[in-house]
């Protein structure tokens, strides 16, 4: 299980999310919505610092990453992470890893 993330998400996090240098970026199951993935759960996103990483990745020294008690979510599929350029969003695919 792999993040990859865009150049265009990457200057997204730094624009909406404030993201700079020692930031770490997390990526939870929340409860509500839908994803390719689980009916009834959706992708969430939030700056906190880990507690238990399970994947991550690093640019320009801000983490990305998930927790251990989230990679179910996932079932052995890679997240990829985009913009929608038309509503300024991020979106997320999964392929399988």
């Amino acid at each position: 299980m792999k993040i990859i993330l865009s150049n265009e998400a990457l200057l997204w996090f730094k624009e909406e999310m404030e993201a700079v240098s020692g930031d770490a970026i997390r990526f939870f199951a929340r409860y509500g919505g839908s994803s390719p993935l689980h009916a009834g759960f959706s992708l969430g996103v939030t700056k906190e610092q880990p507690d238990e990483v399970s994947v991550e990745t690093e640019h320009d020294n801000v983490r990305y990453y998930i927790e251990s008690r989230d990679k179910w979510y996932f079932i052995d599929h890679d997240l990829h992470v985009n913009v929608d350029p038309n509503l300024n969003e991020l979106i997320y695919s999964y392929e399988k890893a």
